[in-house]
């Protein structure tokens, strides 16, 4: 069985073209989120698509769902987002040493 690590299944999440317009929209839509049927009127999704992908994202740890009565609104787990954020530039610029080909052989 193979663990895959919390970033991973972000990025992974990240990696489908519906999921990031998802993701950037509730970026926009700040704290406040959306609701879904607004999600789904931005971006033109299917309910039951857009289910899917909204499950995806949350599973992933990077949306959050708050039910308002019969509504479900979304919203950016920014700590998060900020966290893969941090992931992913921990070590920039920090240099890699390359050995020759003629190290090498």
């Amino acid at each position: 069985m193979t663990t895959i690590s919390p970033n991973a299944r972000a990025l992974a999440a990240l990696g489908h073209d519906a999921r990031l317009s998802i993701f950037r929209l509730l970026v926009k839509a700040g704290d406040e989120g959306l609701r879904v049927s607004d999600i789904g009127e931005h971006l033109g999704l299917a309910p039951s698509t857009l289910a899917h992908h909204l499950s995806t994202l949350v599973d992933a740890g990077l949306v959050l769902q708050e039910r308002q009565g019969r509504e479900v609104f979304n919203c950016v787990d920014f700590p998060a987002m900020h966290a893969l954020v941090g992931f992913l530039t921990s070590e920039c610029c920090a240099g890699v040493t390359v050995r020759s080909a003629e190290d090498a052989a």
